[in-house]
C-alpha cells in the first residue's frame, strides 16, 4: 500500500539531493528512508533512483513519480488546512525573504503567524529576489516577499510598503565627495570624478530597479562594484570603498553613530515597493492569512541594527 511516509521520503531525497539529508529532515534514520524507497520500487516494479550515481539521481520513472508525489503532498496539505482549526494546523510553511526584510520586520511577521498558527512549522529562507522567484516558479517554496518587479499570472501578488533609499558613504569619503561644494546642494553622481559606486546586481530586485533607473537617467559612473549581499554592501560602504544606495529608515542607527553619511543627489532615487507572492493554487487560506500579517507588520524602520551593535569594521 502506498503511504505518505514513502512519498515524503521520495520528495525530500529529490529536494535535498541525498538520503542522509532526507532522513535528517524527516527525523528518522537513513535506513528507514532507504526502506521506504525500496517499498515504492517494489510496489511499482521500477527503479526510482539510479544507484550507479554517487548522488541521489532520479530515473526517468522516478521523475514521473516525483510529479505525482508533489501533487499528493499538496493535496494532503490543502485538505488538512481546510479541515483543521488554525490552532491545531500542523504543517510546514516555506517563506522566502530578502536580507532587508530579514533585518527589519521578519521577527514581527513570524510572531504574528505563530500567534494564529502555533503549530505551523515556519521554514524561512533568505535569498536574492530572482532566485526566490525561480523557487516560486518551480513550486519549491510557498511564499516570497521581494521587491515588486515580477509579474506572473499564476501568482497572487499583494503590494506592501515601499522603501526609501538614499545615497550614502562613509564620513571620510563624504569629505572628498563634498570638497568645495555646498553640502546642502544636491549633486549628480557623474559630477564626482573617479567615484566608485557600489550597486546590487541584476539578480536583486532592488538592483533591477536601480540598474534600470540609472540607464534611463543616462547616469554614467567612473567605476562600479556589484554586490548582491546587503551586509557586504553595507560593510564596503562603511569601509569607505564607495558610495551606495541604502534604506534610510533601516540605517538610521548607523547614521546616528557616524558610520554613514547621506549624500544629497539629483535626481532622487525612486522608492522600492515590496510585495508578497504565492502561487494561486497553493494553500490559499494559509497564504492569504500570512499576506494579511505581512501587510500589518511590514516596517523597514524596525531595524535589528540597533544602537548596541558594534561597528562593522571591528
Amino acid at each position: 500500500m502506498l503511504t505518505f511516509k514513502q512519498i515524503e521520503a521520495l520528495y525530500w531525497i529529490a529536494e535535498l539531493g541525498n538520503f542522509a539529508a532526507a532522513a535528517d529532515k524527516l527525523n528518522t534514520s537513513q535506513s528507514a528512508v532507504s526502506k521506504r524507497i525500496q517499498e515504492l520500487e517494489t510496489a511499482f516494479g521500477v527503479e526510482i533512483f539510479d544507484r550507479r550515481k554517487r548522488t541521489a539521481r532520479l530515473t526517468e520513472k522516478g521523475e514521473e513519480l516525483l510529479v505525482h508525489a508533489r501533487d499528493l503532498l499538496e493535496r494532503r496539505d490543502r485538505a488538512v488546512e481546510r479541515v483543521s482549526a488554525a490552532d491545531v494546523l500542523l504543517r510546514r510553511f516555506r517563506l522566502g525573504v530578502t536580507e532587508l526584510t530579514a533585518l527589519t520586520w521578519l521577527p514581527a511577521l513570524i510572531d504574528a503567524i505563530r500567534g494564529r498558527y502555533p503549530r505551523l512549522v515556519i521554514e524561512p529562507e533568505v535569498g536574492i529576489s530572482s532566485e526566490l522567484f525561480e523557487r516560486l516558479e518551480a513550486d519549491s517554496i510557498d511564499m516570497i516577499i521581494v521587491p515588486d518587479v515580477f509579474d506572473d499570472a499564476r501568482c497572487v501578488l499583494t503590494p506592501l510598503k515601499s522603501v526609501e533609499n538614499v545615497w550614502m558613504c562613509s564620513p571620510t569619503l563624504a569629505e572628498t565627495v563634498l570638497a568645495g561644494r555646498d553640502p546642502n546642494e544636491p549633486i549628480r553622481l557623474e559630477e564626482i570624478p573617479g567615484l566608485t559606486v557600489l550597486t546590487q546586481g541584476e539578480r536583486s530586485g532592488t538592483g533591477i530597479i536601480y540598474g534600470r533607473w540609472l540607464r534611463q537617467n543616462g547616469i554614467r559612473v567612473a567605476r562600479q562594484i556589484t554586490c548582491d549581499n546587503l551586509i557586504a554592501q553595507l560593510g564596503f560602504t562603511v569601509s569607505g570603498l564607495g558610495i551606495t544606495y541604502l534604506p534610510i529608515q533601516t540605517m538610521r542607527p548607523l547614521l546616528r553613530r557616524g558610520l554613514l553619511q547621506v549624500i544629497g543627489t539629483t535626481p532622487r532615487l525612486p522608492r522600492v515597493r515590496y510585495a508578497t507572492l504565492y502561487r494561486a493554487e497553493r494553500s490559499p487560506l494559509l497564504c492569504a492569512d500570512v499576506t494579511r500579517f505581512a501587510e500589518q507588520t511590514c516596517s523597514f524602520s524596525a531595524s535589528v541594527l540597533g544602537e548596541g551593535v558594534p561597528p562593522l569594521q571591528e
